[in-house]
């Protein structure tokens, strides 16, 4: 079962920073889908540049958890509505 609250919003400046790395997050992983390691200068910038946005990303996230004090669970996690800027906690209770 899964549960849904909303436990806050962000600035549209901040919704820009967590929007960019999300599409870049997603765009390296359709792009990982198609490069082989065969191609060993390509693959090595991808795995870098997949690392170093994961991080830029987890970073966001632990950042404005903590200026905003959103609530948590260990079974859950954020995610943000880019419409609106609200940020919704979803635990998955399994």
């Amino acid at each position: 079962m899964e549960m849904k609250k909303n436990v806050g919003r962000v600035t549209p400046e901040e919704c820009a920073e967590i929007q960019a790395l999300f599409e870049r997050k997603n765009g390296l992983a359709e792009l990982a889908k198609i490069v082989t390691a065969d191609n060993t200068e390509l693959y090595e910038k991808l795995v870098k540049d997949m690392g170093e946005t994961g991080t830029k990303f987890q970073a966001w996230w632990d950042e404005k958890a903590k200026k905003y004090g959103w609530e948590s669970h260990p079974k859950g996690n954020w995610e943000i509505n880019f419409q609106t800027l609200e940020i919704t906690l979803v635990v998955n209770e399994v």
